[in-house]
């Protein structure tokens, strides 16, 4: 399936969302544990600029921004005693990944919260949704539209756009602000899986275009 582009589709303020997923240092900067491994794509999509502009775009709309952080690590967690934890988990755990009270483990500073915008609680594993506040969040705040917009483009990005397709959000995703590991990965994504479930799959200029109309 091919991507599909937001012909049609309006984002007005009062039931639009932006969704900023796993905005940490560990992915998004220089030195960060998942950096290195999450460079390409960053640097060949532009992808820590187009989410700015993203952001600079849905705050000067007024769109109510949310950020779906995962998990952080801490000492003595509770899943460190899960009978079953999946591959990725149990990964993220050994790596101490976003690990609790350090810099890796702080949001990006060029996506630190702002009074007014709504973190919602920290997700286990990939979807922002499952249990959390982020759908709670949403609906309180009257959103029926998602925009999603961070990391990792077939885990936590997809996990969170398939689950809000099964909630009822129309969603769009942002194909140069989002990365991962490869450009494997991101093609399996964009190309093959997020169509299903995303209403639209488009570039940073065209989401401002569309936010700026």
């Amino acid at each position: 399936m091919s991507e599909q582009t937001s012909t049609g589709l309006t984002y007005e303020p009062e039931l639009t969302g932006l969704l900023i997923v796993d905005p940490y240092n560990d992915f998004l900067s220089e030195g960060g544990k998942l950096f290195e491994i999450s460079r390409s794509t960053l640097e060949a999509q532009n992808v820590v600029q187009h989410m700015r502009e993203v952001l600079e775009a849905a705050r000067s709309r007024g769109v109510q921004v949310f950020f779906a952080p995962h998990h952080r690590w801490r000492e003595g967690d509770s899943h460190s005693h899960w009978k079953t934890i999946p591959p990725i988990g149990a990964a993220s755990n050994k790596a101490r990944v976003f690990a609790d009270g350090t810099w890796g483990g702080t949001f990006h500073p060029d996506f630190e919260p702002r009074p007014g915008d709504v973190v919602a609680q920290e997700h286990w594993l990939s979807s922002g949704f499952e249990n959390t506040d982020l759908d709670f969040q949403l609906k309180k705040h009257g959103v029926r539209k998602v925009v999603v917009i961070g990391m990792r483009a077939n885990t936590c990005i997809e996990s969170t756009v398939r689950y809000a397709a099964e909630l009822g959000y129309e969603v769009t995703l942002v194909k140069d602000a989002i990365g991962s590991f490869g450009q494997a990965e991101m093609d399996a994504s964009l190309q093959y899986n997020m169509p299903a479930y995303a209403s639209a799959i488009v570039s940073t200029a065209e989401i401002i275009a569309k936010l700026s109309a």
